[in-house]
């Protein structure tokens, strides 16, 4: 079977709240004691390829349950078994209960021969249990309180699950939103699997998710290349933002979150823009530039700083760099937990469900796609034969058409030659190095002219940055060269 659900984080002021409204005021509530042994190799085979094997102890039955990835963060594949053990001890976990599934089947092959199951963290949750009818739909709310236990480690548990049991997703997401909008809480797709994982490895931080690949071809349709593409960029956004909001993490989660709001505003553009979309990309874009600050600091205050310490000591010039004038700059999980941020990320999950209507149409996705390309690459080029004439603000717009371009021929790499698209991005990515370094250089300068001028170390590195940008200007020439001389693989 295909679960469909959507879990969050309850903060601790909102906690009596929840547990208060899942209860409702009836008596149709249940709470249950659930006690869970999960099991993986030596190895974490299992972790790593997103499949989770697990035996709880439901009141005096055990029920052995095998969970993995589903097609977007919304659905797991899963399928349960009762157990005829009543033993208050765990059973051993059987793989072959599950034979015949499409989990079993994931599960097999990743056992293969010798893959030996030992238990590797423990859950102790009390749950609370009430179905609820919205329009369209019937949904079941579970409040988790307890803990994950791996060893002597343990983590906290608290959390609201809202599962669809029958009807339409939407109603799932609209009450989602009901429950984020009343109580402050906030998106987590990372499982109570993936969370005992990591802490029987000794963490509770996973790594940040980078962007991964994906495969169309020329047969897909339309609102079938539409739901891939987005559903890759939001799995991108929602597990960083997921990371980011539990308040530990590092510069590479926010990284990769800009990277991935990126990616979807590239993709929404490229899949031709309705009014939807367009509320899409503008509450990505707001999303992006919040988390700004945060990148400006790691990626360009803290490099240039030390480029700039080098530059003071060969003139002999004895001052230390001038410090990163005082932003905006907001604490990263604060902002994902922010009811704006958390409405945004719902939206972009119904945007790029794989349950979600095709509204696109059955028609084929190659020659739509492959015009916008090349009419963005012509944009491109004219902008790439200016430069020199071009100012701040449209060299700014430069830099950022190239990285729509590179990323849009990512997603559609599956249509082209493969020697001939990796040509073009070859000279796309070199493009987008030297505009890149041009920009940043530009930040720091802009960002410093705030700085007192009367100060003697903000004047050597205005100075600096100046002659800098010039040269990196200059620098850029080649690459906008080859970039326009590159024959773009659409063409014969």
């Amino acid at each position: 079977m295909t679960e469909i659900e959507l879990k969050f984080q309850v903060p601790a002021e909102s906690r009596a709240a929840v547990a208060a409204a899942v209860a409702g005021r009836g008596a149709t509530a249940r709470t249950l004691r659930l006690q869970a042994a999960y099991f993986d190799c030596a190895d974490g085979r299992l972790a790593a390829a997103g499949v989770a094997l697990r035996l709880r102890r439901e009141g005096a039955r055990w029920v052995q349950t095998l969970k993995a990835a589903g097609e977007d963060a919304m659905t797991r594949l899963e399928h349960n078994v009762p157990r005829r053990e009543r033993t208050a001890a765990v059973p051993l976990p059987d793989p072959a209960l599950h034979a015949g599934t499409p989990a079993g089947e994931r599960l097999a092959a990743l056992l293969g021969e010798g893959g030996e199951l030992a238990c590797r963290y423990r859950t102790d949750i009390r749950r609370t249990l009430r179905s609820v009818r919205r329009p369209g739909a019937l949904l079941e709310l579970a409040f988790d309180q307890g803990r994950i236990v791996a060893g002597d480690a343990s983590a906290p548990v608290c959390e609201l699950e809202i599962e669809l049991l029958r009807g339409d997703p939407a109603a799932l997401l609209a009450a989602a939103r009901d429950w984020v909008t009343r109580h402050g809480l906030w998106l987590d797709v990372r499982s109570k699997a993936e969370r005992g994982t990591l802490l029987a490895a000794g963490t509770q931080r996973a790594s940040e998710r980078k962007a991964g690949a994906v495969a169309l071809d020329a047969a897909m349709s339309l609102g079938a290349a539409r739901r891939a593409v987005l559903g890759e960029c939001v799995q991108q956004i929602v597990v960083n933002a997921s990371q980011i909001a539990s308040a530990d993490f590092g510069d590479a989660h926010v990284h990769q979150l800009r990277v991935g709001l990126r990616r979807l505003r590239s993709a929404l553009a490229l899949f031709a823009a309705d009014a939807e979309a367009d509320a899409l990309a503008a509450g990505a874009a707001a999303l992006f530039r919040a988390l700004g600050a945060a990148r400006d600091r790691v990626a360009i205050a803290q490099p240039l700083g030390e480029q700039i310490g080098a530059a003071m000591r060969a003139a002999g010039v004895a001052l230390a760099p001038p410090a990163w004038p005082a932003g905006a700059e907001q604490d990263p999980a604060q902002v994902v937990r922010s009811a704006a941020a958390q409405a945004w990320l719902l939206a972009a999950l119904q945007a790029s469900a794989v349950v979600a209507a095709d509204e696109a149409g059955a028609a084929e996705a190659e020659a739509p796609l492959k015009a916008r390309l090349a009419a963005w690459h012509r944009q491109l080029r004219r902008s790439a034969r200016r430069f020199a004439e071009l100012d701040e603000e449209a060299r700014h717009r430069l830099r950022k058409r190239v990285k729509r371009l590179r990323c849009a021929l990512e997603f559609t790499r599956g249509l082209f030659e493969a020697k001939k698209l990796a040509r073009l991005v070859k000279a796309l990515a070199e493009l987008q190095t030297r505009l890149g370094a041009l920009n940043d250089a530009g930040v720091a300068l802009q960002a410093l002219r705030t700085a007192p001028a009367t100060d003697p170390a903000v004047s050597f590195a205005l100075g600096w940055l100046t002659a800098r940008c010039a040269a990196l200007a200059e620098e850029c020439r080649p690459a906008l060269e080859r970039f326009v001389t590159t024959r773009p693989p659409w063409k014969r």
